[in-house]
């Protein structure tokens, strides 16, 4: 049980001394309870001299937190629990065979699906059609509670700093707490600066659809361009392509690349005196964000040609007050957000501005209440019933026990064409990590390439691998059982429905070569031909996927959606013992683009670099118009 710090801390230099001395600690050696039993001795007399309760108290306090944090101490590897189920699939798991398993236990999709309800919205999670029995699935359970899965969930939920290597919170959870309860960072609620942050969304976004907030020119709002990259752009586009059936306010685009194509080609077909820009980026300094809003901002005033009109045109969503001024934003018109919010799980914050600003706040607002819902199924849940947890585990099982390197989303339903490409950077930059919490690099397998299309799409395309190649590419099939479109009496919907239940039977099922012989015959083929064809007919089945089916989607069911796939990814980075909540990835390549980019200008041949890049920026130069 964590403990709870009933005062605001005070991070004076003696606490933040505390506070190192303990994490150091932590990552010194496994057996560091011996050494903070020393440490706790040593500094006790320390603390009790100085009569500073509060600094006593901050000490036990954080070591709590670091225990949590940094709660999986043995290298997952090594873990008996882990060895174990390793040597059970290996003995056992690997010779499951579906269709038998189907076949001997008619009760198999009553033991593993899970049904959540909430008023009028209903899922069904059907993970039946895996390599799993009831045994296994407890082996998983018991790895899950010996990596402290639970434990480390309570963190998260609770506020502590669980994003070790930034020293952050972990809080988009926060952004969708409906209930309200209060969520202690440094000893301070963060809910009132949500809840003033919604309010203030909420004020800004009834004012543009009702006309109240107009153009310089007096005109309403018609259309929207959001100016972000990765998660400030990702996310929200997603999300107002899932939710189009919905929209109330203006047209939404979206302009995230570095290319000028991306914001040539979207600004052709728009108005100035009718169009409001966002610009998307925390510290109001990000390269291609900046840029893209500079470059918007300059077509603007070229057909405004006033600069007072930059204040009605234009909003950021940021922290940075003194850049926004200086771009020519009324601070009133900042957004905030915090460092508690990861970029790719900020759509529940002012980043999602564009899509309240499409939905309506309500339909917002029905989002952040679907996640909740989600988040309140993933706290109180017992694993074994808990469908992130099962998620995630059934991940585990085939990444690190199968050898699956990949895992496709497959929404049968061309609303959610991007959902996808959202957790690409949801997944992979979350766990594509190969060092430790403690700082070592892993000795296993951890976050897969996750890829995906809509059905029937995706049919017509790789499906093939996935049905006779020669990975293991374990799938979800997602499915709203109402379409938002029903045409021709539902007959487009119907011949869908059909497709997603046959691909999932299929992928279980195969195609036996006696089946393959059989109806070749029947086609009045001969004996040779069937002798040659017959093998290229053949489907080994027993290929795992999941069913999430869905009512319909809507504001409610997608915030549910998308807060699961959050919580199995964050799983699946506890029992692979990383911080699934930083992304150095992604620095070192903007680094050496900093010094590149004053290379490409020069007319000096450059040779600074590898003969490659050296070759590269040479003949690029050379073609340069």
């Amino acid at each position: 049980m964590l403990l709870n710090v009933p005062f605001e801390i005070n991070f004076s230099a003696v606490n933040v001394t505390i506070i190192y001395i303990v994490d150091v600690a932590v990552l010194i050696d496994i057996q560091v309870i011996w050494g903070l039993v020393c440490l706790f001795v040593c500094l006790f007399s320390w603390l009790f001299v100085f009569s500073n309760c509060r600094l006593l108290e901050l000490f036990v306090f954080r070591i709590a937190v670091s225990s949590v944090t940094m709660a999986s101490q043995t290298p997952l590897s090594s873990d008996r629990i882990y060895t174990e189920l390793r040597t059970y699939v290996h003995n056992r798991g690997r010779h499951l065979n579906m269709m038998q398993m189907f076949e001997s236990d008619p009760q198999r999709f009553q033991k593993f699906h899970l049904k959540l309800k909430c008023g009028n919205e209903e899922v069904l999670f059907d993970y039946s059609k895996n390599l799993i029995n009831e045994e296994l699935l407890d082996k998983l359970m018991t790895l899950a509670r010996a990596r402290k899965v639970e434990q480390v969930r309570q963190a998260m939920f609770s506020g502590q700093k669980i994003n070790i290597t930034e020293d952050r919170a972990v809080l988009h959870t926060a952004l969708r707490n409906r209930s309200n309860t209060p969520i202690l960072v440094d000893g301070k609620n963060v809910m009132g600066e949500v809840n003033r942050v919604l309010t203030q969304m909420k004020s800004f976004t009834e004012g543009v659809l009702t006309g109240k907030w107009l153009g310089f020119t007096g005109k309403k709002i018609t259309d929207v361009v959001n100016i972000g990259i990765g998660g400030s752009d990702l996310g929200p586009l997603m999300v107002t392509e899932a939710l189009k059936a919905y929209q109330k306010g203006p047209n939404v685009h979206f302009v995230s690349n570095i290319d000028g194509t991306h914001l040539t080609e979207t600004l052709k077909r728009l108005d100035p005196e009718t169009t409001l820009f966002i610009i998307a980026s925390k510290t109001f300094t990000t390269q291609e964000t900046i840029t893209n809003a500079e470059s918007a901002k300059e077509w603007f005033l070229t057909k405004i040609q006033n600069p007072e009109a930059v204040s009605k045109h234009f909003v950021a969503l940021s922290t940075n007050a003194t850049k926004v001024k200086e771009f020519g934003i009324d601070a009133v018109n900042m957004f905030e957000f915090w460092d508690w919010v990861g970029g790719r799980y900020s759509l529940w914050s002012s980043i999602g501005l564009s899509i309240a600003l499409f939905l309506g706040m309500d339909g917002f607002e029905q989002l952040l209440a679907g996640a909740h819902f989600m988040d309140e199924h993933f706290q109180q849940a017992p694993l074994e019933q808990n469908m992130p947890v099962i998620m995630a585990l059934l991940g585990i099982l085939y990444i690190n026990f199968h050898g699956a390197e990949t895992h496709a989303l497959l929404p049968y339903d061309q609303y959610l064409h991007r959902f996808a490409a959202y957790f690409q950077q949801g997944d992979m930059e979350s766990n594509g990590k190969s060092i430790s919490k403690l700082g070592r690099r892993v000795d296993y397998a951890t976050g897969p390439v996750v890829w995906g299309e809509p059905g029937t799409n995706g049919q017509h395309a790789f499906y093939q691998l996935i049905h006779q190649g020669t990975r293991l590419i374990p799938c979800d099939f997602i499915l709203p059982i109402q379409s938002l479109n029903p045409i021709r009496n539902g007959l487009h919907h119907e011949i869908l429905t059909a497709n997603f239940l046959a691909q999932t039977e299929a992928l279980m099922r195969g195609k036996t070569e006696a089946e393959v012989r059989m109806e070749l015959k029947s086609d009045g083929m001969s004996d040779a031909a069937i002798a040659r064809l017959c093998p290229h007919k053949v489907f080994q089945g027993n290929r795992p996927s999941n069913s999430i089916v869905l009512t319909k989607v809507t504001p409610f069911t997608l915030g549910l959606l998308i807060a699961a796939y959050e919580h199995k990814i964050f799983v699946q980075g506890v029992i692979w013992d990383i911080n699934s909540f930083d992304q150095w990835g992604v620095e070192l390549g903007k680094q050496l683009a900093k010094v590149i980019q004053p290379q490409l200008k020069s007319t000096d041949t450059v040779i600074s670099h590898d003969s490659s890049t050296n070759g590269l920026i040479n003949f690029i130069k050379e073609h340069k118009v």
